[in-house]
C-alpha cells in the first residue's frame, strides 16, 4: 500500500475516448487523485462538481485532478459529460489501483456488507511522491481542505 513521503508506483488506467492515462503522464505537476464510490450518486456528484468548480485554483497551483472509481468507461463518459467535468475519470474495474492505495475495502450499508471504494483523496508532488492523504472523506468542505494543502 502507498505510504506518505514515498514515491507512488506508476499505473495506467482506461479513460474516456479510448485513452489510457498513466501516473507518469503528470510528472512535473502536483496531482490530486480522488477515489469515489460511484458515478451519478449524490455525494459523488457533489464531490466531482466541487473539484470542477475549483479547477482554475488547481491549475494556478500547477496541479491536476483525476477521479478514479470502479465504474466502467461508458459510465464515466455519461457522468463527465452530464456535469461538464474538465478532468479525467479513470476506470479501475479490476480494483488494482484502488487496492494499491488501500481504498478498496469491506463496507456496510443498510446492514449489507460488500466491497467497494472508500472515498479518499491523495496529493502527490511533482515527482510522484505522496505528500498528503485524506481517508474516509466527507464531501462537504473537502475540496477546500485540498486547496489549503496546496497552499502550504
Amino acid at each position: 500500500m502507498v505510504q506518505l513521503n514515498e514515491k507512488v508506483q506508476d499505473f495506467t488506467l482506461p479513460a474516456v475516448g479510448g485513452q489510457s492515462i498513466s501516473l507518469s503522464d503528470y510528472k512535473g505537476k502536483k496531482l490530486v487523485i480522488y477515489f469515489y464510490p460511484k458515478d451519478m450518486t449524490p455525494g459523488c456528484t457533489q464531490q466531482a462538481c466541487d473539484f470542477r468548480d475549483s479547477e482554475s485554483y488547481f491549475t494556478a497551483k500547477n496541479a491536476a485532478v483525476i477521479g478514479i472509481s470502479a465504474d466502467d468507461v461508458k459510465s464515466h463518459e455519461k457522468f463527465g459529460a452530464k456535469y461538464e467535468l474538465p478532468f479525467p475519470l479513470l476506470s479501475d474495474t479490476e480494483h488494482a489501483v484502488s487496492e494499491q492505495f488501500g481504498v478498496w475495502q469491506l463496507k456496510k450499508n443498510f446492514g449489507k456488507e460488500y466491497e467497494g471504494i472508500v472515498r479518499s483523496t491523495f496529493l502527490l508532488d511533482e515527482e510522484g511522491t505522496l505528500v498528503r492523504e485524506w481517508r474516509k472523506v466527507k464531501v462537504a468542505g473537502h475540496v477546500d481542505e485540498v486547496l489549503q494543502a496546496l497552499e502550504n
